[in-house]
């Protein structure tokens, strides 16, 4: 498979330039089957990490096939549809297949929350060939009859498992509804939950099944390190990790909006230019952050699991778990941002007396025992240990049991935005199952907020 090409999987030329600009010469294991299939007109199930290289393995054949015989898109219509769980990613596939296509006369544009929607709905006027959205604002413009999908002739659905944690697949069925029965469809997933299954047997034809890492595996150029530390002390560890100068591109992971601004404000203090990135930031303020970081103006990105999906930055040296996961899933994701595009990485987690439970998940679900690594801080002070939450659960626990993460039980914060601290009344409600009724009246309002 080594000497497999662009060109040798019948790339056309205009699409081998573009890539050759960018220095892409060999193909991705997944792209390498991936293409021939999609040029073949197949459906495709792509299970497979992030960092893989998913977007030019799906990007490459949409963009070769709408060019070949083109023709101007209707009004308001499109001809191929991208859903993506989050701004940031939705933002990022754009922009990648603009990379792609740039020598073709394509046009596409990004619908997404967070936003003013008069840009979108201009955008869609005359239509477009490419159109990528968040789930949440694109059902609102079509009920608006700004949008309409029945010239869609290529659906593609990127993170479907994450579409699931953040309860869209209820809207992504709504859409698969609107569209023409006969179309080319794909989904990709980093890993398969029942309801993944179910939507993959309602969405695809008899789909090529493309698995290019075994489900649930860790990159294997990624080292992982654990350090055991009580939660008040975890600031007080980043920061003397921080002072190692290999930590120059820095990712650190809460399960919270709260906890990320609060790192993100202790690391600033400390002299560390850092930003957070979460689901209450305007969208204007997440795309300034993420393009600090990218620049290396930031050293280190704060970010809750959902904002982080579309962060596709080079050489991240480091991923810093701050607080582990409720869903040992989220760890692959997280530690996949570093180690992409055949590079190396360090993982780095902390783990307190009330995440043992998600570690036991985490070492269950990879297959591996992540050793820890001793640290130099002093005791907890008398004071630290009274402000200590006691006994302290980690957020997000299932029905009240302390490491309950199995069948039969909720996910926590299952609705648009990320997991709140337990027991808020506030959090968000799932929209993947049924729902009390005085919360029903709320869902149109919500889907604005994708």
């Amino acid at each position: 498979m080594t000497d497999v090409t662009f060109e040798g999987l019948g790339v056309a030329e205009p699409i081998l330039r573009a890539l050759a600009a960018e220095n892409y010469t060999t193909p991705t294991p997944i792209q390498t089957r991936a293409i021939p299939a999609l040029l073949g007109g197949r459906d495709l199930l792509g299970i497979a990490q992030t960092g893989t290289g998913k977007t030019a393995a799906f990007g490459i054949p949409l963009l070769q096939r709408l060019s070949v015989g083109h023709f101007p898109p209707g009004p308001k219509q499109a001809k191929a549809l991208i859903l993506a769980p989050t701004r940031e990613l939705a933002v990022q596939i754009e922009q990648s297949l603009r990379t792609y296509g740039r020598f073709l006369n394509l046009k596409m544009t990004v619908i997404l929350g967070g936003v003013n929607q008069n840009t979108q709905i201009r955008n869609m006027s005359k239509g477009v060939d490419i159109l990528v959205a968040t789930p949440g604002r694109l059902l609102d413009l079509v009920q608006q009859k700004q949008v309409q999908l029945n010239a869609v002739n290529t659906f593609i659905v990127d993170e479907a498992d994450r579409m699931l944690d953040m309860g869209f697949i209820r809207d992504v069925r709504k859409l698969v509804a609107l569209l023409p029965r006969e179309r080319q469809s794909m989904l990709f997933s980093a890993t398969m939950p029942d309801d993944i299954v179910k939507l993959t047997h309602d969405m695809l034809r008899s789909p090529e099944r493309i698995e290019v890492t075994p489900q649930s595996k860790t990159a294997d150029r990624i080292e992982q390190k654990l350090y055991f530390v009580p939660a008040p002390q975890k600031r007080q560890l980043l920061g003397e990790l921080l002072k190692d100068v290999a930590m120059n591109r820095v990712i650190v992971f809460t399960r919270t909006k709260h906890g990320a601004n609060k790192v993100a404000e202790f690391l600033t203090r400390s002299g560390v230019v850092s930003d957070a990135i979460h689901g209450n930031k305007s969208q204007n303020a997440r795309q300034r952050a993420l393009d600090m970081f990218k620049s290396g103006k930031a050293r280190v990105l704060v970010a809750t699991d959902i904002a982080a999906r579309g962060i596709d930055v080079d050489n991240i040296s480091h991923v810093v778990n701050f607080e582990l996961p409720n869903e040992p899933e989220s760890y692959v994701h997280r530690i996949g941002r570093t180690a992409r595009a055949g590079g190396e990485g360090i993982a780095i987690s902390f783990c307190d007396a009330s995440e043992r439970g998600y570690l036991r998940d985490i070492e269950r679900l990879i297959r591996m025992k992540i050793e820890p690594v001793a640290h130099d801080l002093p005791e907890l002070t008398e004071e630290q240990r009274r402000n200590q939450e006691e006994p302290r659960r980690a957020h997000g626990h299932r029905h009240g049991k302390p490491h309950g993460h199995n069948k039969g039980g909720h996910k926590p914060g299952g609705g648009r935005g990320e997991a709140l601290p337990h027991g808020d009344p506030h959090a968000p409600a799932k929209r993947n199952g049924s729902r009390p009724h005085w919360h029903r009246g709320n869902d149109k309002k919500r889907t604005s907020a994708a």
